[in-house]
């Protein structure tokens, strides 16, 4: 496949960003193909030489009697599957999948920059040939992912092929595309190529989310700080020394992320567990013994209540007030809904940020083994069910007051019932009646002639007189007929 098959320009049209001349190497269309597994290749062999010096800072600095560079290789191949959230088993112990999420940043940017190369090398400039480009980076990058996890099993530790190719693939496609679209067009116009209602909902949606977030790193931040003497303890009782410290601090680093998201899901209400029988919610927590990790002091053990009562109400208030404010913002993105719209669109962003949620709490947890850490973190499915309900209600009532008062300033409704309304429609079919000073004198021979003129339609009232009634018949001037008195 070339650039040419995905929408680039075509043979002899100048490309504005060259010089426009036939032997400039830059103006020459590359194979989408080959350009993809060339940027896969790079990106695999950045992330692990990266990872690599890591683990051998960790092998110089520990007593490494009876290993060698092999194992070292292979605990940095095993390292960089985990930066993609592949998990794996130890024989014995079981399986480890609480994994820290904030790995996904390097194999994340480095594919974000693949996707960007290969658009702008491949001369891609359609939007939706992006996906092309994408599947070229993200093909060949699952395949060396699947390499990877069989070149890294030993006798003690093995990693799921099948588990490696499919989220290597996942995040190759998603950082790769949203590179390669981000290298054709800024976000402020990428967004506006959607349709206003699937528009509006994102808005919503990223409005919620990113309110959510922030609460969640505050919170998370709030209850380390509460407890960094037991932190600073615990990091004390492991006397890593210099380069452990570095390193430690780097793996705390990366679980900062799950914390986030283990947060929310404790300000929506269900919590998350730190092992099977626990439970850490607003409500109260029940823990037991936790692993000696500086990070986990924010987590006391034992029985007790999780903050102060006062406190409770205002934490479980962020959902609604995330949702309310995402509702606020799609009406904002979208003007002049109908009525029944706004509150539609809300229940949509909650359902989605229900999923998105739900997701993101299934990726943070996991389990430490097959003892009694094998169920760690919150809940997918009840994060996800409880954050649909309260962001949607909350977002649907903001979305449908603010689009009604929106509409009431723009004057789309009307301001008066409908029985009203027809009234004064049926009103304005009567003729309009002169004043009393257009009349002239009552009983003027004006106002009778006005009178006549619209059939007594003034007063409502046609009376027949003979106005030669006293004469006699020989003087009559005419026949009786209708006359309009005053």
């Amino acid at each position: 496949m070339t650039a040419s098959a995905v929408g680039a320009r075509p043979a002899g049209t100048p490309d504005p960003g060259s010089a426009g001349s036939a032997d400039d190497p830059a103006a020459t269309q590359r194979p989408l193909l080959t350009t993809g597994a060339l940027a896969a290749a790079a990106v695999t062999g950045t992330g692990l030489a990266a990872v690599t010096m890591l683990v051998l800072l960790g092998w110089i600095a520990a007593p490494h009697a009876g290993t060698g560079l092999p194992a070292v290789l292979r605990t940095a191949a095993a390292l960089w599957l985990v930066g993609q959230h592949v998990g794996f088993t130890f024989r014995g112990a079981g399986r480890i999948g609480l994994l820290p999420l904030g790995l996904l940043a390097l194999p994340g940017a480095l594919l974000w920059r693949a996707g960007r190369f290969v658009v702008r090398a491949g001369q891609v400039r359609r939007l939706r040939h992006v996906g092309y480009a994408a599947i070229c980076v993200a093909v060949p990058y699952a395949v060396l992912t699947g390499v990877l996890a069989l070149a890294s099993r030993s006798a003690t530790e093995s990693s799921s092929v099948p588990q490696a190719v499919t989220y290597g693939l996942l995040l190759a496609f998603a950082a790769a595309g949203l590179g390669g679209a981000r290298a054709l067009a800024p976000w402020s116009q990428l967004i506006r190529l959607l349709p206003q209602g699937p528009r509006s909902v994102v808005v919503g949606v990223a409005a919620a989310l990113g309110t959510l977030v922030a609460a969640g790193a505050l919170l998370a931040g709030l209850s380390l700080i509460a407890h960094l003497h037991e932190a600073g303890t615990l990091q004390r009782d492991l006397a890593p020394g210099a380069i452990g410290t570095v390193l430690l601090l780097l793996l705390q680093l990366g679980y900062l992320p799950n914390a986030v998201i283990w947060a929310i899901a404790f300000s929506l209400g269900p919590g998350f567990a730190f092992g099977a029988g626990t439970v850490v919610a607003p409500t109260g927590s029940a823990l037991t013994q936790l692993p000696a990790l500086p990070i986990l002091a924010a987590l006391p053990p034992g029985l007790h209540g999780a903050m102060p009562g006062w406190i409770e109400p205002t934490v479980l208030a962020l959902p609604y007030l995330a949702g309310a404010l995402g509702g606020l913002l799609l009406v904002r993105a979208a003007p002049a809904l109908a009525l029944d719209a706004a509150p539609l669109r809300g229940l949509a962003c909650g359902a989605l940020s229900g999923v998105l949620l739900g997701l993101l709490a299934a990726a943070s947890g996991g389990p430490l083994g097959d003892g009694r850490l094998s169920a760690v973190g919150p809940s997918a499915w009840q994060t996800g069910a409880v954050s649909a309900l309260e962001i949607g209600i909350a977002a649907a009532a903001a979305a449908g007051l603010a689009n009604y008062v929106a509409l009431r300033r723009a004057g789309a409704l009307p301001r008066m019932s409908v029985t009203a309304a027809a009234w004064r429609g049926a009103d304005a079919r009567i003729p309009a009646q002169p004043g009393p000073a257009a009349r002239g004198p009552r009983g003027s021979a004006g106002e009778a002639a006005d009178r006549m003129a619209d059939g007594g339609a003034g007063s409502g009232h046609v009376i027949y007189v003979d106005p030669w009634a006293g004469d006699p018949p020989a003087q009559r001037r005419g026949p009786a007929g209708p006359s309009a008195l005053p």
